[in-house]
């Protein structure tokens, strides 16, 4: 049995990735500051004997011991990371420092939850990890773009300066069940929306592409990845490679739950990424991993959990 420690563990994937370590045998530290993370979300595994949950922000050094982390603490969705967008930086910056410390002086394996936001608004595309991306260094989504980018950067200089055993998993749109209905996501957008039976919105002409992965196939991803020899760091995309336009997913939001909703469009946002799409070729070599679940499948599973937390 490993102590394993996930940052950001009451999150949307972060909830998730708990449930799975629990179900693997392992002993699990749950730490959440709840800025973004809902004690809803792992509020079923509180009665597991080797579950622990703490309140905690990682931008604070954390002294506990650990096997291994996993560290996914940070506001993901555009709404939320742009909130307080130096408390953002703060928490991929000094963040991973506090962890990589903590990892330095426990001897533990560390993984860090990067984002396909490195690559920016890509001009190569699909986009492999030796893509070194094309990033607004300025703009509203920097404080998530560069604080991430930054987090690599501190996690590789610690792996060659202190030995430090690290995994970097870049992760593309995900989606599946909690999900928070307001984080500004496109999936959770579109399906709040289409429930309520309210106007979907579109920003542009809805001809962006995104690449979505459930988030049961990510999290085989995350397994798959800390558990590779040391010599295999990152970074590696874990995404769904099949593209779809924004309309698209809007128009089979709509056909799946059986809406009226009509679909509206508005100006696009700044620095918006035109297309995203990962390469997982180095996944499928390394991991033999690529998703299992496409998208209605992973759409019905999803809006089955709004309708429940709607009905609420």
């Amino acid at each position: 049995m490993k102590r394993i420690l996930v940052t950001g563990g009451a999150g949307f994937v972060g909830s998730h990735l708990c449930q799975r370590l629990l179900q693997m045998g392992n002993e699990v530290l749950c730490v959440d500051n709840y800025f973004t993370g809902s004690k809803a979300n792992i509020a079923h595994m509180l009665s597991n004997p080797y579950f622990e949950l703490m309140r905690h922000d990682v931008t604070f050094p954390l002294y506990v011991e650990v096997d291994e982390i996993y560290n996914l603490a940070c506001p993901a969705s555009p709404v939320h990371y742009q909130y307080d967008p130096v408390q953002t930086t703060k928490t991929s910056v000094h963040g991973a420092i506090n962890m990589l410390g903590l990892a330095k002086r426990t001897n533990a394996k560390i993984f860090q939850a990067s984002t396909s936001e490195v690559y920016g608004d890509p001009e190569v595309h699909p986009q492999p990890e030796s893509y070194w991306g094309r990033v607004n260094p300025i703009g509203i989504r920097s404080c998530y773009d560069e604080g991430k980018r930054c987090a690599e950067t501190l996690f590789f200089d610690y792996n060659r300066q202190h030995k430090i055993k690290i995994k970097v998993a870049r992760i593309f749109n995900t989606y599946g069940p909690n999900m928070h209905p307001d984080d500004g996501r496109v999936v959770s957008n579109f399906i709040v929306q289409a429930l309520k039976g309210e106007d979907i919105t579109i920003y542009g002409e809805g001809e962006q592409t995104r690449s979505f992965c459930y988030v049961d196939d990510l999290i085989e991803g995350f397994v798959r990845l800390m558990a590779t020899q040391d010599d295999v760091t990152g970074p590696v995309n874990l995404g769904n490679p099949h593209e779809f336009t924004i309309r698209q997913l809007a128009e089979r939001t709509v056909q799946l739950t059986g809406s009226s909703s009509q679909l509206i469009f508005k100006p696009l946002p700044e620095d918006d990424p035109r297309q995203r799409q990962p390469d997982i070729s180095l996944a499928r070599e390394l991991l033999q991993w690529e998703p299992d679940i496409q998208l209605d499948e992973g759409l019905e599973k999803t809006i089955k959990y709004f309708e429940g937390l709607l009905a609420v």
